[in-house]
């Protein structure tokens, strides 16, 4: 296998609490080329970013005492779903039969008390016989438990595995020699532990189980990802439409999509008409017009007419594969909360099996007799009690089910580390044009001065901005266009960003710009920057054309505001969150929008280069700063930033400029990522919360330490049940954020 410099996807199985996360990541990041290395503890999986290739970190992750398989297309994941399922029932029998050999024990000697003592007649051979059977259950049941704990122990690490094995094991021994060597143990602890050991197994299994079948909802949102995309697709070959499988289709290839399919490929519309839902990746409910020249996205659903598209994105390069990907890595990814947690639970077994060890010694030389007894008990319910589990799934659990859900919405999050700080914001600045607008404007009047031709300005404003890709541009070229006004060929092109554009037609040197780039080209406005004004104060963007050096008119262009925006500005608002506008329009104009959607402050006329400087003047006032921008022209601000929003309506978002890509054009997409954020730290907190205080209370309980003042000891069978349902606790709280809804839905906007 050849080395790559691509993420590489693991499934990584023998995990079975957060200490083992810390070896595997310890093991991968040892590998020659390795430079980052990520565990997904409540997934199962690594992603491993560098140069190397798969089978050198398969060999060092079992090298580590575990096994692992690389992840290379939906085939593997399928196969990882499948062997998870498998294992979730093997789990229930497990769990079964361990329960089928401990519930008679349970009845018939706590609750009825029929079972023979060991001194009764023929009692030495029934619990002989019942060792025997438990036996089975620690093979049977405890077995992976035994294996892991061995496996760790060779490597000199210590899981929840070895935990386990030392509670089951020497409950299961020492009932065994009380059992043959009755006379080598005091009279008052000849008692038996067989059903606690097996109650245990049974316990612990069969919560491993709830807790597998739990965390397998929190990747609904990777699935159905997965499942939009169709199996096959229909292209014309030698002219005729056949049928193939999605991995078929090539680059270029025309396809036909017809009624309610699903789009196979990216690609551009070359005959038809129909409507495409695209609410699965963007979020937004209405259906979007294709026709001729238009985008269409893999994975979205076609609704009404019948199409032929040019395939353009296939595979990897697909948005659904990209938006993948995205959210595997940003589910992989920890925030420094669990980071944190990662760090405490490597260390938490071993200061377990100290915490037990100190127990035994305690009971056995301060206790009351039966001290052996006594020590046993308390030394087993501690490494019993104990779940590193519940510690090591409270943040990737949240993580998962907090990027999916985004990622439903149309929210596509970079990192847990952005998920994390988006919830502390304080200010959001907004770009105007293609933000707080819909970056489609349009000429709305053309003034001239005299002797000046109207259409002949247009044909040379159009001619010079046709090499230009400024949205402002594109309007002056569509209305040139509309009105069946020909463009001619520029020379000497030049932009300014920020400024203006300046070329040469027919031998005339044209200028369009704002006032600030045509006087530093000499242009004298005079009584034109007033016409300016007024179109500004109507919401409207002066464009001064010169030609040949002297002002020949202004061209007013309007972008309207976007449906939605100044309810999504005031859901910001009542978030707590302060809005400000930075844009490189004419302050009047930039002050006609601000007033309209109620925004706290504005920042006009800035160049893009200055955006990064205003964020960060905002910063320097003790904000935490969102920006939202395009992702292309705000790049330095979106870096700038301490989370950067790329917000975009179409397939060909800047996932790569931000750290939340937003799919679809609305801004309440912006809220929607916030308040996702705030959910899932809010959700971490209570995991984690409720894993610490059921260790810190837990194990001490467990040791004995209420004993002196109420006489309780926990029962090793209590401890395994508290310990079983901990973890399935933490999974199921953090599933409560799969019932949350968009700001959008609550405020009913669908623009």
């Amino acid at each position: 296998m050849t080395t790559t410099h691509e993420p590489i996807r693991l499934s990584v199985s023998g995990m079975s609490c957060a200490g083992c996360v810390a070896t595997v990541e310890d093991a991968l990041r040892a590998v020659p080329g390795v430079t980052r290395a990520s565990v997904n503890f409540a997934e199962h999986t690594a992603q491993v970013d560098g140069s190397m290739n798969a089978d050198t970190l398969v060999a060092a992750i079992r090298k580590a005492g575990y096994d692992a398989a690389e992840l290379r297309g939906v085939a593997d994941e399928e196969e990882k779903e499948a062997a998870e399922f498998a294992h979730y029932r093997k789990l229930l029998r497990q769990a079964t039969v361990a329960g089928a050999i401990a519930l008679p024990l349970v009845v018939g000697d706590m609750l009825l008390g029929l079972l023979p003592m060991l001194h009764d007649p023929g009692g030495r051979a029934f619990w002989f016989t019942v060792g025997i059977a438990t036996l089975f259950a620690l093979v049977y049941s405890g077995g992976h438990f035994f294996i892991g704990a061995w496996k760790s122990f060779r490597n000199h690490n210590a899981n929840m595995d070895t935990l386990i094995a030392l509670g089951t094991g020497c409950a299961w021994l020492y009932s065994m020699v009380v059992v043959i060597f009755p006379d080598s143990v005091p009279v008052l602890a000849r008692h038996a532990y067989f059903e606690a050991a097996a109650v245990i197994l049974a316990l612990i299994n069969f919560g491993s189980a709830l807790e597998m079948r739990a965390r397998g909802k929190t990747s609904e949102a990777i699935r159905r990802l997965i499942g939009l995309q169709p199996k096959t697709a229909r292209v014309l070959r030698d002219g005729m439409e056949v049928d193939v499988p999605i991995t078929g289709v090539g680059l270029d290839e025309t396809v036909r999509v017809r009624p309610g399919e699903k789009i196979p490929v990216d690609g551009v519309v070359l005959d038809g008409h129909s409507t495409v839902d695209e609410s699965m990746l963007s979020g937004e409910p209405i259906p979007v017009e294709k026709s001729p020249g238009a985008e269409v996205v893999g994975g979205t659903l076609n609704k009404s007419g019948s199409f032929l598209f040019q395939a353009k994105r296939i595979g990897k390069d697909m948005a659904l594969a990209r938006i993948i990907e995205l959210v595997r890595q940003a589910q992989n990814s920890k925030p420094a909360i669990g980071r944190l947690a990662d760090r405490i639970a490597s260390v938490f077994v071993p200061a377990v099996l100290i915490v037990a060890v100190v127990t035994f010694l305690l009971w056995y030389n301060l206790g009351p007799d039966p001290r052996v007894s006594f020590a046993l008990v308390t030394a087993i319910t501690v490494l019993v009690i104990a779940c590193p589990c519940a510690l090591g799934l409270a943040t990737p659990i949240s993580i998962m089910v907090g990027v999916g859900k985004a990622a439903e919405h149309g929210i596509l999050i970079r990192s847990g580390e952005a998920l994390q700080r988006a919830g502390q914001l304080s200010v959001i600045v907004l770009d105007k044009t293609g933000t707080v607008t819909l970056g489609q404007p349009r000429v709305t009047q053309i003034e001239t001065t005299d002797g000046v031709d109207e259409v002949e300005l247009l044909r040379l404003a159009a001619s010079v901005e046709a090499a230009s890709e400024h949205p402002l541009a594109e309007a002056v070229v569509e209305s040139a266009r509309s009105r069946g006004i020909a463009t001619t060929a520029v020379e000497q092109f030049a932009a300014s960003a920020g400024g203006g554009v300046s070329g040469k037609v027919d031998g005339r040197s044209v200028l369009l710009g704002n006032p600030r780039y045509l006087n530093a080209q000499g242009v004298a406005l005079d009584d034109w920057e007033q016409c300016g004004t007024q179109l500004a104060a109507q919401a409207q963007t002066p464009l001064y054309v010169a030609i040949d050096g002297m002002i020949a008119g202004v061209i007013g262009v309007a972008d309207p505001i976007k449906p939605g925006a100044r309810a999504a500005i005031a859901a910001l608002h009542k978030a707590g969150l302060r809005v400000v506008m930075l844009t490189g329009d004419h302050h009047v104009t930039a002050d006609v929008v601000a007033r309209e959607l109620n925004i706290d402050e504005v920042r006009a006329e800035v160049l893009p280069a200055d955006k990064a400087s205003e964020v960060a003047r905002l910063q320097d006032t003790g904000a935490v700063v969102g920006m939202v921008g395009d992702g292309i022209n705000d790049a330095p601000a979106l870096a700038r930033a301490d989370v950067g929003f790329a917000i975009g309506s179409g397939t060909d978002v800047a996932m790569e400029s931000a750290d939340v890509t937003l799919i679809g054009g609305s801004l309440f997409g912006v809220l929607d990522a916030i308040q996702i954020s705030r959910a899932t730290v809010r959700n971490i907190r209570q995991n984690l919360f409720g894993a610490f205080v059921y260790n810190v209370v837990g194990i001490p309980v467990a040791a004995g330490v209420l004993y002196p003042f109420i006489g309780m000891l926990l029962n090793p069978m209590i401890a395994g049940a508290a310990m079983a349902l901990s973890s399935v606790t933490v999974v199921s709280n953090a599933n409560r954020l799969r019932a949350w809804k968009s700001a959008r839905q609550s405020a009913g906007e669908t623009a």
